[in-house]
């Protein structure tokens, strides 16, 4: 295993841990965002099945509740349905795999097709991506990829003009998903670019030491992530419930 991976496993068992609230499904004061991903990515990262089962619950609470969030919900509802591909392959079950990946598939299509230029949703699209693909089969890995990265320009496109002014796991996050997607798509210049963007904008952080590694071992980025270096704690459920006591 890697250092990348042992790092990654390490702070995300770090952070789910942490005593989870009951999820406030009704306060419209939180986003669907807050109210879902980190029982989502729990899953994601460290294969806890009943908080990601917890999560398709709400999302289709939320979809009958928040019907103006639809695109992002369903954004959401394919990630988790992608998690599920991801794990039924590792387990050798084809079947389940690939009737998941198309369900996954269909629900980023639709979330698309409600709202093309949506950030909300290009960020979990992307998001899932960056994380999942790796473990896709070889036949699907590039299509994600390249799916990671046009959603990750999505997301550019709307936040380039205050990246600087972004706070840091955001910022961290979106030009890091833009420099690993370049490089699993063999863009090399654009991820030189992110790379760059990465050392000039966010010194002193974990994302520059990734981006440091790979600059000066270029050898090492196909095998090793730059995501996911730091958590999103201002936008956890219980900071969220906290700041609005």
């Amino acid at each position: 295993m890697s250092f990348s991976k042992i790092f990654l496993l390490v702070l995300f068992i770090t952070v789910t841990m942490i005593q989870t609230p009951e999820i406030p499904i009704n306060d419209t004061r939180l986003s669907i965002h807050t109210l879902v991903r980190e029982d989502i990515f729990s899953g994601f990262l460290v294969d806890d099945m009943e908080r990601l089962s917890r999560g398709e619950k709400n999302i289709q609470l939320l979809l009958e509740k928040r019907p103006a969030a639809k695109a992002e919900l369903l954004a959401w509802k394919g990630g988790a349905t992608l998690y599920r591909g991801v794990r039924a392959y590792e387990n050798n079950n084809m079947a389940e795999y690939r009737r998941n990946y198309q369900a996954a598939l269909d629900l980023f299509s639709e979330s698309k097709k409600l709202s093309s230029d949506n950030g909300g949703a290009a960020a979990v699209i992307g998001g899932s991506y960056v994380v999942l693909a790796d473990r896709l089969p070889k036949e699907n890995r590039e299509s994600g990829w390249s799916q990671a990265y046009d959603n990750y320009m999505i997301l550019w496109k709307l936040q380039s003009p205050v990246v600087a002014k972004l706070p840091v796991h955001i910022r961290g996050e979106l030009l890091s998903g833009l420099a690993q997607s370049a490089q699993r798509t063999n863009k090399n210049q654009e991820m030189t670019e992110y790379l760059d963007k990465i050392l000039d904008l966010m010194k002193g952080t974990p994302y520059e030491s990734a981006a440091k590694e790979w600059k000066n071992n270029p050898e090492k980025a196909a095998s090793s992530t730059i995501t996911c270096r730091t958590c999103h704690d201002a936008g956890r459920l219980s900071a969220r419930l906290a700041a609005l006591k």
